[in-house]
């Protein structure tokens, strides 16, 4: 979750209601048959889903937890927030599954294999993925470069 959510504790607070839910599907005996990874996995991306929906009603601005003095030049962390600024909104024109591949390869740093499984899709067919989500990206962080 945390590579999907820019906020810790908003991740953690999204990772506990994929577990509650986890319970509550044990308890309704809904729990899954194959794959646990699997389930928790969908439900972290539903649960990931509502939360973009819920958050696009309320705008916030983030505020930066580094400390005073720990960039040395205030041109420098703003560079900083405006290219991670601009990649965050890069990944929302992406598609989910595309994100999705992005965040479990560089995210979590799971090997193809996993993905796949996870993702109930070859091997090839993430391969595939990982690189149209970066070219993707790659286009768009370049028109967005010349557009400043």
């Amino acid at each position: 979750m945390s590579y999907r959510v820019n906020d810790l504790q908003t991740a953690e607070d999204l990772t506990s209601e994929v577990f509650i839910r986890f319970l509550h599907a044990i308890q309704q005996k809904n729990a899954p048959q194959n794959s646990i990874r699997g389930w928790l996995f969908g439900a972290a991306s539903l649960i990931l889903k509502e939360h973009y929906r819920k958050k696009k009603r309320t705008q916030l601005t983030e505020l930066s937890e580094t400390l005073p003095g720990e960039t040395a030049e205030p041109t420098e962390r703003l560079e900083v927030r405006e290219s991670k600024d601009a990649l965050r909104r890069a990944i929302t024109n992406l598609t989910e599954e595309q994100q999705q591949v992005l965040a479990l390869r560089f995210g979590y740093e799971m090997p193809v294999r996993d993905v796949a499984e996870m993702m109930n899709k070859s091997e090839g067919s993430v391969k595939m993925l990982q690189v149209r989500a970066i070219a993707a990206l790659s286009r768009i962080m370049s028109g967005s470069e010349r557009s400043q």
